[in-house]
């Protein structure tokens, strides 16, 4: 009984602390159970692990990645000079201009240059007169040679024999003479008989007149035929004389070979006097087209020294232009961040003018270190040496479209950042 008394006032106990419980749950005072307490540290736990994937995913993204701030935009700059003396009448352009290849930027004074071209042209038209002359020449005198030849060879021949006809109408001359003069001393023996015996009254005057008719008649004859064989002898003298001419003409004949090639080389000589003509021809026609300066590239005119009324010498600079295409990137980075860096990688390039970032890549990454094309490269050897980093030059180009409205000027700064993997 006793027992039974115990724990009867006992049993309600738990069941007042459920109720209070509950109140006290209702109005928010009590405790979460440790079931809700659980379901509340697994979201922070989530956020936890998501944030630490989280930086394991930037680490690992900006580990692949190098950069530097000692970068600039650079090109190559053009500088327009003159190419020949002369006098600035134009100038077309100023600084800050954008110029398209081919466009005019200054012209010079072309008088001098054009009168130069017509007297250029006048000597190329004197030149090819000489040199067709010439030309023909050459086939005449080659046809004029032969000919030459065979008539002096012809005269030598005839002269030849002429003198051997000369030479038997004397010796016929000289014949008849020798029988003229035995038959005039016959004769004129006859005329002596017949004048003793005419004296002796034993011939009749017929007779002696007769043989005084011979005697004259033939001492007439031998008077006649020394003539001609004077005049023969004449003629001989005078074949030998013509064959003597012809033979000359004939070594002189046999000696036009040498003329004909004395006038094969005018003619060769005419014809490089035309090509040196066309050579001038050429050269004036340069000189006038020079006082024409044209843009040797697209881009944007800077540095302009030339004004309109000087005078300019060959090779002087008149004015520069930078492109707007052909530009890269000059980024001189650590030797300790090439280890990986390849020609080809990707690269952002943020500019610091515009506060904007242009795609590109590495083109390029140079032979030898920043300091090595400097003026007084540092000399190693010596003792108080200090081991520094060095910097190496890596060529970075932009891809192309990147900058449409040609905003990027040579010689910006620029920090560019190369994606190693």
């Amino acid at each position: 009984m006793a027992q039974t008394t115990e724990v009867q006032p006992e049993s309600p106990a738990p069941k007042a602390t459920a109720q209070e419980n509950e109140i006290s749950r209702e109005a928010g005072n009590a405790p979460a159970p440790v079931s809700k307490a659980k379901s509340r540290k697994l979201p922070l736990l989530l956020a936890a692990a998501l944030i630490a994937v989280g930086a394991l995913l930037v680490w690992r993204h900006y580990a692949g990645w190098v950069s530097t701030d000692d970068a600039q935009i650079d090109a190559h700059l053009h500088p327009v000079s003159a190419r020949i003396t002369g006098h600035v009448v134009k100038v077309l352009v100023d600084n800050t201009d954008y110029v398209e290849k081919g466009a005019v930027l200054v012209e010079l004074d072309p008088a001098d240059y054009r009168a130069a071209v017509n007297q250029a042209e006048g000597q190329l038209a004197e030149a090819r007169a000489t040199a067709h002359a010439a030309a023909v020449g050459v086939p005449i005198t080659s046809v004029t040679t032969l000919s030459q030849v065979r008539s002096a060879q012809a005269a030598v021949e005839s002269a030849q024999a002429g003198i051997a006809a000369a030479e038997r109408q004397f010796e016929a001359s000289e014949a008849r003479l020798r029988e003229a003069e035995a038959n005039n001393v016959k004769t004129q023996a006859d005329l002596r008989r017949y004048a003793n015996l005419v004296r002796k009254h034993e011939v009749s005057r017929q007779q002696y007149d007769h043989a005084v008719a011979e005697a004259k008649g033939s001492a007439d004859t031998v008077v006649a035929l020394k003539a001609l064989a004077a005049a023969a002898h004449r003629q001989v003298s005078q074949a030998e004389s013509q064959l003597a001419q012809v033979q000359a003409a004939l070594h002189s004949a046999y000696t036009r070979p040498q003329q004909l090639q004395a006038t094969r080389a005018r003619a060769e000589a005419a014809v490089g006097a035309v090509q040196t003509a066309e050579a001038r021809l050429e050269q004036a026609e340069l000189n006038l087209e020079y006082t024409t300066i044209v843009a040797p590239v697209s881009g944007i005119v800077g540095k302009r020294t030339v004004v309109a009324g000087q005078n300019v010498a060959p090779g002087q600079t008149l004015l520069s232009i930078v492109p707007t295409r052909d530009i890269w990137v000059t980024a001189n980075f650590k030797e300790t961040a090439l280890r990986q860096m390849r020609p080809g990688n990707p690269a952002i390039i943020h500019v610091d003018a515009y506060g904007r970032d242009y795609k590109g890549h590495v083109f390029g990454i140079s032979q030898a270190t920043g300091v090595q094309f400097s003026l007084l490269p540092p000399e190693n050897a010596t003792g108080n040496y200090v081991k520094v980093v060095q910097r190496v030059p890596v060529k970075i180009v932009f891809d192309p479209g990147q900058d449409p409205q040609h905003l990027l000027r040579v010689g910006l700064s620029v920090e560019p950042r190369v994606r190693l993997r």
